[in-house]
């Protein structure tokens, strides 16, 4: 059974999170054996016009890579990477963490479990009180 489905629920939770003004991070993570990119960093940035975008960083052993999307654009990019090689994606708000993992057999799951950040993000923040 393929787990695109269930990351794509995982993937509103997101979208909801940042619409609900609850966004702190999101992270993917535990990468297959040892690996040259470690972790993916995902928070949203304001950009001219007050646009939101996500900053995607990418962080490898030697370096790290940013590069910014819209909202849209950054679920294939961000689904293109799991399994390939991250098992786990951690989102981070101020009511919850939820956490979508790849078991053993490539099988996914949704778990939830108490917030670890006690506020959104600081852009997020700043979002609430401009009132975008």
């Amino acid at each position: 059974m393929s787990y695109e489905p269930l990351f794509a629920l995982f993937w509103e939770r997101v979208k909801q999170s940042i619409e609900d003004k609850t966004f702190a991070k999101l992270t993917l993570a535990k990468t297959i054996g040892d690996t040259e990119l470690k972790n993916i960093y995902v928070r949203p940035v304001l950009q001219e016009n007050d646009r939101m975008a996500m900053s995607i960083i990418a962080r490898y052993k030697t370096e790290e890579i940013e590069s910014f999307h819209s909202l849209e654009e950054s679920y294939p990019i961000l689904f293109s990477y799991m399994n390939k090689p991250f098992l786990s994606a951690l989102l981070f708000t101020s009511e919850q963490d939820v956490v979508f993992k790849l078991n053993k057999k490539r099988a996914g799951s949704i778990t939830e479990q108490a917030p670890t950040f006690l506020n959104p993000s600081d852009v997020i923040l700043e979002m609430k009180a401009k009132g975008l």
